[in-house]
């Protein structure tokens, strides 16, 4: 009867190690993504300094920010949603007092003010820089004859308005009519623990399933 039951033990201690084995390294990347999140957390409540020469998308991804200057009424409309219904965000060009072209994502407006007027005017603008890249392999391309954006990509929306690839999410309000989207953390995925579970699971399920097939050798033998 031992002999038979070698060949399921070994298949049940092997499977049963690398379903635990795969849960384990699940559980290191939650620890490694909150590090992450924990340091894009610390970036977003930092307290605002200047906007850097050379941003780097990397290292300065959500570097908080405040920048004085003004808006040129040049804006970008990227179709966004609300709980209170459809809308778009603002993404406006915005000359700093030192005469840099920057891009400002200035929040939300509510589908029928999209195209109230927004004219050139002094501001000072605080928030996070980011480079968001709302794009996906089914995203639309831009309709640009209508000005409608269907994400943000900073790159191409810079080209439009002529700015450096330097984009600040507003985090404060800055005025005519547009309420702001802050940048956080809310977007990263962090499935790691439900993929931990699952795996976990899996494991004891197979464990489970080794016991009950030895069970049944070991009925058959009796």
């Amino acid at each position: 009867m031992l002999s038979r039951m070698i060949m399921p033990i070994l298949i049940g201690l092997l499977g049963t190690a690398v379903l635990a084995g795969l849960g384990l390294w699940q559980v290191q990347r939650l620890q490694w993504k909150e590090g992450v999140l924990a340091a894009m957390q610390a970036q977003l409540d930092a307290p605002p300094v200047a906007v850097p020469a050379a941003p780097d998308p990397v290292a300065d991804r959500y570097l908080a920010v405040t920048v004085a200057g003004r808006f040129t009424a040049e804006e970008l409309h990227v179709l966004s949603g609300s709980r209170a219904g459809p809308g778009f965000l603002i993404v406006a060009a915005f000359v700093t007092e030192d005469g840099r072209r920057i891009m400002v994502d200035r929040g939300f407006v509510p589908e029928d003010q999209r195209r109230a007027p927004r004219p050139a005017e002094a501001a000072t603008v605080t928030g996070n820089l980011n480079w968001p890249d709302d794009m996906t392999a089914s995203t639309p391309a831009p309709d640009m004859a209508a000005n409608i954006w269907y994400g943000r990509d900073v790159a191409p929306m810079a080209a439009a308005l002529g700015t450096e690839p330097v984009m600040v999410i507003a985090r404060a309000p800055t005025g005519q009519g547009v309420t702001p989207r802050p940048a956080d953390t809310a977007t990263v995925r962090n499935d790691h623990f439900g993929y931990a579970v699952t795996w976990f699971g899996l494991a004891a399920v197979w464990a489970g399933m080794t016991i009950y097939w030895l069970w049944r050798i070991r009925r058959r033998s009796a």
